[in-house]
């Protein structure tokens, strides 16, 4: 069977095709719920609009904690077997939705689909660093974001296709585990992988204080980046409607948006050769002006192209903080330094709604667009930062 070369021990193919699996699943916890939001309205016609919100929050909420246990497991377990019970967890979790019909029954379906995603998003990307050295994880780690990425855009289309049919059939999506379960037989076990022949880490400190000051910063980074970027998904449908453009209309503009995020991805490893040092402030750059493009326009061809700066940008910095990270952690902790990492995300999903909410009161609007003019002079700002600080580890490459 043909080997796949990583930069330290090859794998096989199917080995490659199980870590992408993954990589495909750790984006749909609360998806399924998204596209019939409205139907479950009509179908618990007694729920609250807090418990039907609920569906959308909680697995992002569950996720935080066991994004951190499953990290602290890793760093003395075997990853594959943490791996596979949490992918149990996810696909048992789906499975019961078929079943439920009562709203209480979501509510503690939701909370488990949470745990078992949480344990398995950070090995997505810790088996990476694993399994894959130098240029190699680098490269992998930019498809393994491309692939979350792309699958969000294929399963938020097949949702909501699956929701005019009956309410329940969205969530066939939470059985993709079943794929990563038997393909997770190939994955050879992670502790043979632990050789230090990653020649990225050659003139790192191995000081402690000094690679913790580094993951701290990343996490800022990730945080701030993230947070930016949610304005797209999050407000656009209301700056859309505001000027009169349909619901197909801002769903198509949000669908290129996250393309736009995973197109980078494939050729990250070239796309880095290019920019080198000036990586950050170029994407930030990028983001910056794409968010402001938004707020600038009025019309449906001006909201593509910001989507699409914005999104390109975004898809860059993401998988260079993931490869940044695995450069500054050994094998025991690079699951947990990942999870740290990862956790950025969902908090930034988590607060993004108080703080767009924060800044209308401070400018006394309620304007959906304002976000966008606000996000962009500060993801400007922090261009500037860093090209002044391009050499540094944080914001250079």
């Amino acid at each position: 069977m043909k080997k796949i070369i990583t930069g330290k021990a090859n794998i096989t193919v199917v080995a490659l095709l199980a870590i992408w699996s993954i990589s495909a699943i750790t984006s749909l916890p609360g998806l399924a719920i998204s596209p019939i939001m409205g139907k479950l309205e009509t179908v618990f016609p007694h729920a609250t609009d807090l418990e039907i919100q609920m569906l959308t929050s909680l697995p992002s909420l569950m996720v935080i904690p066991f994004l951190f246990l499953s990290g602290k497991l890793s760093s003395s377990k075997d990853k594959t077997g943490i791996l596979s019970l949490g992918l149990i967890i996810f696909l048992l979790s789906g499975i019961s939705y078929f079943f439920i019909n009562s709203m209480s029954g979501l509510i503690i379906a939701s909370c488990i689909l949470g745990i078992g995603a949480g344990i398995v998003i950070p090995l997505s990307t810790g088996l990476v660093a694993e399994y894959f050295a130098g240029r190699y994880r680098t490269q992998q780690l930019g498809i393994s974001s491309a692939i979350n990425n792309l699958s969000l855009v294929v399963a938020t289309y097949l949702t909501g296709w699956l929701a005019d049919i009956n309410w329940h059939l969205p969530f066939v999506v939470y059985l993709l585990p079943i794929v990563s379960i038997i393909l997770c037989r190939f994955l050879p076990k992670a502790s043979s992988y632990t050789g230090n022949d990653d020649k990225s880490t050659a003139g790192i400190p191995t000081n402690t204080k000094n690679k913790t000051s580094k993951l701290a910063g990343l996490m800022v980074l990730y945080f701030f980046v993230t947070y930016s970027v949610l304005a797209i998904p999050l407000n656009l449908p209301f700056v859309m409607e505001q000027y009169k453009m349909d619901s197909d209309s801002s769903g198509a503009v949000i669908a290129i948006f996250f393309l736009a995020i995973t197109l980078p991805g494939f050729f990250i490893t070239k796309l880095l050769d290019k920019m080198g040092s000036n990586v950050n402030w170029i994407n930030l750059l990028l983001t910056a002006i794409g968010l402001i493009v938004i707020y600038a326009s009025h019309h449906i061809v001006p909201f593509i192209i910001g989507a699409v700066l914005a999104g390109f940008g975004y898809g860059i910095i993401q998988p260079l903080i993931y490869d940044k990270t695995s450069s500054i952690s050994t094998s025991g902790n690079v699951v947990m330094s990942l999870a740290l990492v990862m956790s950025m995300n969902y908090l930034a999903v988590l607060v993004s709604p108080l703080i767009i909410k924060f800044f209308g009161s401070i400018f006394a609007t309620t304007s959906p667009d304002l976000i966008f003019v606000v996000n962009g002079i500060m993801v400007a700002a922090s261009a500037v930062l860093a090209i002044a600080g391009r050499k540094g580890f944080v914001l250079g490459k």
